[in-house]
């Protein structure tokens, strides 16, 4: 099982391994409160997309589109997390304010379809 969590909400025994998947690390959050298994920085977006996209709903069929393709050029930035979602479940946390919109949440997706 895959899911998704904020990195500002609190670590939970459901979540399993947790992976954090942005290229920032979120503001104010300490390495020890978050409680992640690594900080997969191949697995976010690029910084000129991220840039690109900036959480405008918007353009979320673009932004995925173009970071499925990313993601594709790099399997080795998210080969941990389907390794690991294969032996339990998985938490994708990000830092982005839309929990709909976001590279975690597109990352769910992507990788749902390369199991």
């Amino acid at each position: 099982m895959i899911q998704v969590k904020r990195a500002y909400e609190e670590p939970s025994s459901e979540d399993g391994v947790r992976f954090l998947v942005d290229r920032l690390w979120p503001r104010g959050i300490t390495k020890e409160s978050l409680q992640i298994e690594a900080w997969l920085k191949d697995a976010s977006p690029s910084n000129e997309l991220r840039k690109r996209f900036h959480g405008d709903p918007s353009k979320w069929k673009e932004f995925c589109r173009l970071y499925f393709a990313e993601l594709k050029k790099n399997p080795d930035g998210w080969a941990p997390v389907l390794a690991a979602s294969k032996r339990g479940s998985v938490t994708l946390v990000y830092g982005a304010r839309d929990t709909e919109h976001n590279n975690a949440v597109a990352l769910k997706e992507f990788l749902l379809h390369h199991k």
